[in-house]
C-alpha cells in the first residue's frame, strides 16, 4: 500500500474519531414531558433532561417521567436516559404535576438495579416529601432488598439537597445555578441555568413574569419556558383568570421576556391552550417577538 494513501487513511480515521467524540460530548436538551395538570394522553407531565457526555440531568418529574426517559433512550439512542442511569434530579417546585413522578424516579430505577443513590436538588419541603415517600413504600423496599430479589440498597437511597439561590451543583459536565421565580403563592419556586462546555440552557419552571429569570437567562442558547394563551384564558371563568395570571406566564409576557433575553432558541413547554389551537398561541408570541420559537412536544431533542 502506498505510503501517501496510508497516511490519508490514518488522517481520515483520526478526523472521523474526533468528530464522533465531539458529537458524543455535545449537549442535548430532551423534552421528556411537556404537559400540564390536564390529562392529555399525548403529553406526559413536566420533565426535561440535559444530557452531556453520556450523563443525564433531569429537571422535574411529572407523571410518566421514567417511561418517557426510557423511550428517549431507545428511540433517540440516548443511553444515559435508560432507567438505571437516572441519578441526578432537580425540582423547580413542589406542585403535584411536577412531582407525581418522584416515587417512580426513586423506585423504578432501583428495582431495575440502579447501583448508586439518587441525588435530588430542590426547594424547602423536598426532604419532608422524600421522607414520606420512602416511608409509604417501606414494605416494598424491605421485600425487594431483603427478599429473593437481593436488591441493591444503594439504588434505593435518596440524598436530598434543599437549595438556596446560587450555584447548587457542579461537575466536569455542568454548572447548575438556581434562581427564584414567581409562582403565585409558593414560597419557593426555582428556575435553573445549566452551563455546559458548549451550551447555556435555562429552564423557567412554572412562573409568571420574573426579572430574576430575565437576568439569569440573558444570552442563553436555549430558553425553555412555560406559557398560556391569552385568548384562551379570556374565555375561562374569573377564578381561573385570577389564578393563571398570578401563577403563569402569558404569551405577551413571554414575548417581552424573550425580547430582553434574546435566546438562541425559545422552546415552549407546559403550554396552557384552554381550547385554542397551538397555532393561535404561537401567533400571540410572534406578534411581538421575532426570534426562533418552537412549540415543544414530548421526546423533542435539541442540540
Amino acid at each position: 500500500m502506498p505510503t501517501k494513501f496510508l497516511k490519508t487513511c490514518i488522517c481520515f480515521l483520526l478526523f472521523s474519531s474526533s468528530v464522533a467524540a465531539q458529537e458524543k460530548n455535545k449537549t442535548q436538551l430532551v423534552l421528556l414531558g411537556t404537559g400540564t395538570p390536564f390529562a392529555d394522553p399525548e403529553k406526559s407531565g413536566p420533565a426535561v433532561a440535559i444530557v452531556v457526555n453520556n450523563t443525564s440531568y433531569v429537571v422535574d418529574c411529572g407523571p410518566g417521567v421514567v417511561r418517557r426517559a426510557s423511550a428517549a433512550a431507545l428511540s433517540k439512542n440516548i443511553p444515559s436516559l435508560k432507567a438505571t442511569s437516572l441519578r441526578k434530579l432537580f425540582i423547580t417546585h413542589l406542585h403535584s404535576d411536577h412531582t407525581v413522578g418522584y416515587p417512580d424516579f426513586i423506585f423504578t430505577p432501583a428495582v431495575l438495579d440502579r447501583n448508586a443513590p439518587l441525588e435530588v436538588y430542590g426547594p424547602k419541603g423536598l426532604q419532608s416529601m422524600t421522607d414520606h415517600i420512602l416511608k409509604a413504600w417501606q414494605a416494598d423496599m424491605d421485600i425487594r432488598i431483603k427478599g429473593l430479589e437481593y436488591g441493591n440498597a444503594e439504588g434505593y437511597r435518596v440524598n436530598v439537597h434543599e437549595i438556596k439561590p446560587g450555584i447548587v451543583y457542579k461537575d466536569s459536565n455542568v454548572t447548575v445555578k438556581a434562581f427564584f421565580v414567581k409562582h403565585g403563592s409558593w414560597e419557593e419556586a426555582y428556575g435553573y441555568r445549566f452551563e455546559t462546555p458548549d451550551k447555556v440552557i435555562v429552564i423557567s419552571g412554572d412562573c409568571t413574569y420574573s426579572e430574576e429569570l430575565v437576568a439569569n437567562a440573558k444570552g442563553c442558547d436555549i430558553l425553555v419556558h412555560e406559557v398560556y394563551s391569552m385568548e384562551g384564558l379570556a374565555k375561562r371563568e374569573k377564578r381561573w383568570q385570577d389564578y393563571h395570571s398570578a401563577f403563569h406566564t402569558s404569551t405577551k409576557q413571554l414575548a417581552d421576556i424573550a425580547n430582553k433575553v434574546k435566546p438562541g432558541k425559545l422552546v415552549l413547554i407546559h403550554q396552557l391552550l384552554f381550547g385554542m389551537p397551538k397555532e393561535s398561541l404561537l401567533l400571540e408570541i410572534k406578534d411581538s417577538y421575532k426570534g426562533e420559537v418552537v412549540y415543544g412536544n414530548d421526546l423533542d431533542c435539541f442540540k
